[in-house]
């Protein structure tokens, strides 16, 4: 069977190390942050990196968060999005699809270190990042 969850995903606009570490503190759980390499190529991250993608997951509670994107600079209201995420491929990708229509996608359906990731920002200007995990 599979599974799917939605979970706050989090612009920390440059903190993403210091908040999802203090969450792990507080929460516990199993935290894995990434940066980005040369070639834009997400690998593990070590100390004092940009954080491309952070997640906590803890008895049930998910928390994902990065330090932004350049690109996308987050204002103030904006720095906070909706993570769907599950094992679930077809089921996500059509949930991608529907969400990207009268949207604009920031970042397409791509092969990830946990999996494939894409974001994006619905027609209603909700921030969605979709996470579909390796099985």
């Amino acid at each position: 069977m599979s599974k799917i969850h939605l979970a706050p995903y989090i612009n920390f606009q440059g903190h993403a190390r210091e908040a999802m570490e203090h969450y792990e503190k507080v929460l516990g759980g199993k935290l894995e942050m990434f940066a980005s390499d040369e070639q834009g190529q997400p690998r593990p991250a070590a100390h004092g990196d940009t954080i491309m993608h952070a997640r906590l997951e803890s008895d049930g509670v998910v928390i994902v968060g990065s330090d932004g994107s350049p690109k996308y600079p987050a204002k103030v209201g904006e720095n906070i999005g909706l993570n769907l995420g599950g094992t679930d491929r077809a089921r996500l990708t059509k949930a991608f699809e529907g969400l990207a229509e009268g949207g604009r996608v920031k970042m397409a359906l791509t092969d990830q270190p946990w999996g494939t990731a894409g974001w994006l920002t619905d027609r209603f200007g909700i921030n969605w990042n979709i996470d579909i995990e390796k099985s």
